[in-house]
């Protein structure tokens, strides 16, 4: 029987309510914040700032969660869930975003869209064209 925690998907780690952090904080595991983190959070998996966690820091996540209190940029690859508990002060980009209602919200919120418009318009035209044919040299003199 293999070790559960063997993959960076099935890892969670809790940063508790009584933690204090100050700095950068990298991980490839689950974060789930109950205290107070200064700084900036990158992760590949999903962050939760939980109801009692209070961040300032810029987050970049493949999908984030706030239900305490932020003060930053949120930047998930896949979406950000702002909950009803939440209080957010920050702009936002991601291409899924919901908000609860009873959420407060203080910033901008980019989804992107265009931007996947483009790269898919790219992507179709590039399907959908006939191959060329290579020009033919011009006869010799």
């Amino acid at each position: 029987m293999g070790n559960p925690y063997d993959s960076a998907k099935e890892r969670t780690s809790v940063l508790g309510p009584t933690l204090r952090f100050k700095g950068e904080l990298h991980a490839d595991e689950e974060l789930l914040i109950q205290g107070q983190i200064e700084g900036s959070i990158t992760h590949s998996q999903r962050v939760t700032i939980c109801a009692e966690g209070t961040v300032k820091a810029n987050i970049r996540a493949q999908i984030i969660a706030v239900e305490g209190t932020v003060q930053g940029d949120l930047h998930a690859d896949k979406s950000v869930q702002i909950k009803e508990t939440a209080v957010l002060k920050g702009n936002v980009l991601a291409p899924s975003v919901s908000i609860t209602d009873g959420a407060q919200f203080n910033g901008n919120i980019n989804m992107d869209v265009a931007k996947r418009a483009d790269a898919h318009a790219v992507q179709s035209d590039q399907q959908t064209q006939p191959a060329r044919a290579p020009k033919a040299a011009a006869p010799a003199k």
